[in-house]
């Protein structure tokens, strides 16, 4: 875990410095959780510890706070001029990863385990990697129009080499208000790619539905643990939403609470972390089911990508969708000299779940970054 500077040595996120009072927010913490921070929180899932760090919190105290629902800028600081610079183009090229023969053997071993009553659900993913060279910014850029829900990018350099983490996430892990204490969760299962009939299939998938039942329950056991007793509430058992600029859709679940008094959002962190919809249920045993089939840590996929302000609210999504971009340091900012482009993709097996089908998901959900690099200035 890595340390904040200035902070507790041990602590997840840092501490609010703010009163809550209404408006923008005043500063604050841009973040990424590793998965492998669930190790962590649960020492018996027994995941890997990657080579990535499992926290980081970066400080944001200038920065321009733009709000969708009124269309206006506000100013937070002294943060530079607003202006539209070129995101600089990039190359990918030479995608690897590991075929459909190999991931359905893993599927098909999720569902032994399902059978011989282990685990209800395992969310089982494989991972692609590129050549990268370039402006990761300009992946990113790409990769926002197309996908703009929870979308983050951030940038560090670190033992000799640049790093970015490029998301476009359209799944709300947990949001926190300070001031009412109201924590929410928004998982997200069942994918399709648009198209005639679509909706319709994904709408009466008894299969996606009863999948995403297995994990609201999950997240609304793990809201109970640090929330008022009473106040945990399904406020949307289910509805479509679509994404990728319309190319998908997927069904998304709303579970909410009351943070109870004496607990703080790093309670609550550790009560939910990593978000259930990537794991399954129940959560430890799909853990390390996870642990025995992937080959590799996730590092920051499926973990969480966000933001805490100086008050204490914070929005954190779950990072899918979500790439991590590493190699020499470029010429210019968020350049990247030979380098690499690495994200995964994973679906929930079930015990109905058709392996082939269950590939298919992936590259579905794949589509969403293959887009943006095949959108990018040197594709």
């Amino acid at each position: 875990m890595l340390a904040v500077p200035g902070e507790r040595a041990d602590a997840i996120v840092p501490p609010p410095r703010q009163p809550c009072v209404p408006g923008p927010p005043r500063g604050g913490w841009i973040g990424v959780l590793g998965y492998e921070l669930g190790n962590e929180f649960e020492p018996r899932a027994r995941c890997r510890r990657g080579d990535r760090p499992r926290a980081m919190w970066m400080r944001w105290e200038d920065a321009w706070v733009f709000d969708h629902e009124a269309r206006v800028w506000s100013r937070v600081g002294n943060p530079p001029g607003l202006g539209r610079p070129g995101p600089g183009s990039f190359h990918a090229s030479g995608r690897r990863g590991v075929g459909a023969q190999d991931y359905a053997e893993r599927v098909a071993r999720v569902v032994e385990y399902i059978r011989a009553g282990d685990v209800y659900q395992a969310n089982i993913a494989h991972r692609l990697e590129w050549d990268f060279s370039g402006s990761a910014r300009g992946l990113f850029a790409a990769l926002a129009k197309a996908a703009p829900r929870h979308g983050a990018y951030l940038e560090w350099d670190a033992d000799g080499e640049r790093r970015a983490v490029v998301s476009a996430s359209p799944e709300l892990f947990l949001s926190f208000d300070a001031e009412s204490r109201r924590l929410v969760t928004r998982p997200m299962k069942g994918t399709r790619r648009a198209g005639p009939g679509a909706a319709e299939a994904l709408r009466h998938s008894t299969k996606d539905r009863a999948e995403l039942a297995m994990i609201v329950d999950l997240m609304r056991n793990d809201l109970g643990r640090v929330c008022e007793i009473g106040s945990v509430r399904v406020e949307e058992e289910r509805t479509l939403e679509v994404h990728a600029s319309g190319g998908l859709l997927q069904t998304t679940a709303t579970v909410g609470g009351r943070l109870a008094a004496g607990r703080s959002l790093e309670d609550a962190l550790r009560a939910m972390f990593p978000c259930g919809s990537v794991t399954g249920a129940p959560k430890i045993r799909a853990m390390q089911i996870i642990d025995e089939l992937e080959p590799v840590a996730r590092g920051p996929y499926c973990g969480s990508l966000g933001l805490i302000t100086d008050a204490g609210d914070a929005e954190l999504s779950v990072a899918i969708r979500t790439a991590l971009v590493r190699g020499g340091r470029g010429p210019g900012r968020g350049d990247v000299a030979r380098g690499t482009l690495q994200y995964s993709v994973g679906a929930g097996i079930v015990a109905e779940s058709d392996p082939h089908g269950e590939w298919l998901e992936t590259l579905d959900k794949a589509g969403v970054i293959e887009g943006a690099i095949r959108a990018g200035a040197g594709w």
